[in-house]
């Protein structure tokens, strides 16, 4: 670097002096009016740059150590989506590099063969090519890369060039343009992530930033608008994506007549005052600003690319991918992927290959393969989807969910794909009420709910599944009736999971008012209202309450059988609730105890004889018999069938909730029979197991808790 009162001029620019260090600023070759080139190749050019490169350490490390005085004949590939600061690592490199590290920087956006040959050909011109050899090399009677190559090889000063935006390789390849040279390093910005475009060069990923960094980059541009919990919440919301914290701060910074804090910028994020999130997140964007610097248009560019390339089927599957969520999809979802005549099931393998090439796309290693988009990704191109096309898509959505999420989820664990969904479910939910798609598709989207929601709650995880059916209720409101067939099963579940989790008035209060609304809309004896009574039971008898239960499930009972005959699962699983209810203490006094007691055998060989001697619910039968015989004063009897409960359960329920309550029936008829060393044993297995899934709170651990000191006091009463 020359000092502050020393210049140099060499025939190829104008040099500013400035205080201190040189810096050049400007350098311009005169070229002929028609053949025009960039302003500056010197300069970068960039919209909005960072006030500070957060985060990136590693990469900057690696990058500076390319730029030091001796380093050179390389080149390193800055890959990613859209949005992710590749640009802003390469400004900030630039800035090193000549501010710091002794080098002159080019910058050549390589976006489009017009925009690359002229810069290049710029820097030729930079670094000594006379207008003799520019002209030959414009008109095509020389190779213009070679021209570049040979001026840049015998640069007297090393150099940064950089490639920016070279989203599209072949315009690289097919004129020669990306080399390497002892005199300098090469940075390239892309978004194509494929390696076999870049041979022999070092290539750096970049995606979204850790919490903390992503809060700095708002409360640097905008340092007065909130909190760093407000901020963080604020990136969390615009999934980290670094132009989309650009885009927010910009706005925050620049707002006068009406200024906003980041809570408010939040609450318009979500749809406050009528607010689109895309369209506020362009609000912050400078006057004029270029597509690829707006989040409405940037990922657009990728898709023109990749449709330019022969695969215009890749913005039919990102815009299916659009109907979830930027969690993890399980790519088993996929399979069967088609819509029609804008993506044939066979060409979603080549599609799915464009959107990972162009980082719209990124595979996710795991247990389960999965893939995964940006959130503002898929709200962008949600939001820009024609509306002509937005019901097939919902409907095809429907489809392929559907065949992974089964309409009868087994008891116990559920598949790794299927917990995966629940990020997907809600997402589409939203999307399909935003889209204002017709009945049948917002149907299909609660009907998907519903069955993830059961799923849940058949592995035995009530909160989630409490969690889950609420949310997508509220979703629902303002799309389908309260009398709809799949909001009232839904609220169903919600009230089934209050119970599971001991909560047990307001269970009452939600299977209370199903019941009524079923009533209502579907009539008394309407399969779901039976449901809708039976459940409302569970909680009555936790409560007291057992004639208004028993009334209940019988009711159940008799009106499944007639609808549904005797040996239906609908039937038998009331029957099982009978004989369940035989368990309460004040059963002693109806006239019918003995009656259905002695019905226990027929329904345990009703559930062998439909779904096969394995099945879980044969063991629940096999348990409530048992727990029936108990209370009636026989446990001697009741001992083998609490035994094979448990047996069952273990092997096919491991770690279930419903294996605690066996082993606390198998507790208590150990201890009736004198075996109280055993029945202490089972009793704490129990307290841990249901403290460990269910809390100290819960009403059935306090109930095991009392269960387990009685043992222990009548084994110390034991001679």
């Amino acid at each position: 670097m020359t000092g502050a009162n020393e210049g140099r001029a060499d025939g190829y620019g104008r040099v500013y002096q400035a205080t201190g260090d040189q810096h050049i600023v400007e350098h311009h070759h005169h070229a002929p009016a028609w053949a025009e080139g960039p302003d500056s190749v010197r300069h970068p050019a960039v919209g909005r740059p960072p006030v500070v490169l957060r985060d990136r350490v590693g990469e900057m490390d690696r990058l500076r150590a390319a730029v030091e005085p001796g380093a050179g004949n390389s080149v390193h590939v800055l890959h990613g989506m859209g949005g992710c600061g590749k640009t802003a690592v390469a400004h900030t490199l630039f800035r090193h590099a000549v501010d710091r590290a002794g080098r002159i920087g080019f910058w050549v956006n390589a976006s489009d063969p017009a925009s690359l040959r002229a810069g290049m050909l710029a820097v030729a011109a930079d670094r000594g090519a006379t207008d003799a050899e520019l002209t030959g090399a414009r008109s095509g009677l020389r190779p213009a890369a070679d021209l570049v190559w040979h001026h840049l090889d015998a640069s007297d000063q090393p150099w940064l060039l950089v490639l920016d935006n070279a989203d599209t390789p072949a315009v690289l390849r097919d004129g020669g343009w990306l080399r390497t040279s002892p005199a300098g390093t090469v940075v390239v910005t892309t978004r194509q992530a494929a390696a076999h475009w870049w041979p022999g060069a070092e290539l750096l990923q970049f995606g979204v930033l850790p919490r903390q960094d992503a809060a700095l980059v708002l409360q640097d541009l905008a340092p007065h608008a909130g909190s760093a919990e407000e901020a963080a919440e604020v990136a969390d919301r615009l999934g980290r994506l670094p132009l989309a914290l650009t885009l927010a701060g910009g706005f925050l910074a620049h707002q006068i007549l009406d200024p906003w804090d980041l809570a408010a910028y939040r609450r318009g994020l979500d749809g406050a005052a009528g607010h689109h999130p895309i369209e506020l997140l362009d609000q912050g964007a400078e006057t004029g600003a270029e597509s690829r610097q707006l989040l409405s248009r940037t990922w657009q560019l990728s898709l023109d690319a990749l449709a330019a390339q022969g695969l215009p089927e890749a913005t039919a599957l990102l815009r299916l991918l659009a109907c979830w969520a930027g969690d993890p999809l399980p790519l088993a979802l996929l399979a069967g992927a088609g819509l029609g005549a804008e993506l044939h099931p066979t060409r979603v393998e080549s599609a799915l290959r464009g959107l990972l090439d162009h980082s719209l796309a990124e595979l996710v290693p795991g247990r389960v393969r999965c893939l995964r988009v940006h959130g503002i990704v898929l709200d962008s191109v949600a939001r820009a989807t024609p509306e002509d096309q937005r019901e097939r898509l919902a409907a095809t959505a429907v489809r392929l969910l559907k065949a992974v999420l089964p309409e009868v989820p087994q008891r116990g664990a559920q598949s790794p794909t299927v917990t995966l969904l629940a990020p997907h479910v809600i997402a589409f939910l939203r999307r399909a009420v935003g889209w204002g798609v017709g009945t049948a598709a917002v149907e299909g989207a609660a009907d998907c709910a519903l069955r993830l929601v059961v799923a849940i709650h058949r592995s035995g995880d009530y909160a989630s599944a409490l969690t889950l059916a609420r949310e997508a209720l509220d979703i629902l409101a303002p799309a389908l009736p309260t009398d709809n067939a799949f909001v009232l099963r839904l609220r169903i579940r919600v009230g089934r999971t209050l119970f599971r989790l001991g909560r047990f008035e307001e269970s009452e209060s939600a299977c209370r008012e199903a019941l009524d609304a079923c009533e209502r809309a579907l009539g008394p004896d309407d399969l779901d209202t039976l449901d809708a009574c039976l459940r409302l039971a569970n909680p009555l008898g936790s409560l007291g309450r057992f004639e208004e239960a028993w009334n209940l499930k019988k009711r159940v009972a008799r009106g499944r059988e007639a609808a549904l005959g005797p040996s239906h699962p609908l039937t038998l699983l009331a029957r099982m609730y009978l004989l369940e209810t035989m368990g309460s203490p004040e059963a002693a006094a109806l006239p019918e105890r003995d009656e259905i007691i002695a019905t226990g055998p027929a329904v345990i060989e009703g559930w062998c004889s439909t779904m096969g001697e394995d099945y879980v619910m044969r063991f629940g039968a096999e348990l409530n018999y048992g727990l029936a015989l108990s209370t009636a004063g026989r446990p001697l009897e009741a001992l083998p069938h609490a035994r094979k409960a448990l047996s069952g359960y273990e092997r096919l329920l491991p770690g279930h909730p419903l294996v605690f309550n066996v082993r606390q029936l198998l507790g208590i008829i150990l201890d009736a029979v004198g075996r109280h060393d055993e029945a202490i044993e089972q009793g704490e297995r129990v307290v841990e197991g249901r403290i460990r899934l269910l809390g100290p709170a819960h009403p059935w651990t306090i109930e095991a808790e009392g269960r387990l000191r009685k043992y222990r006091d009548a084994a110390a009463r034991t001679p």
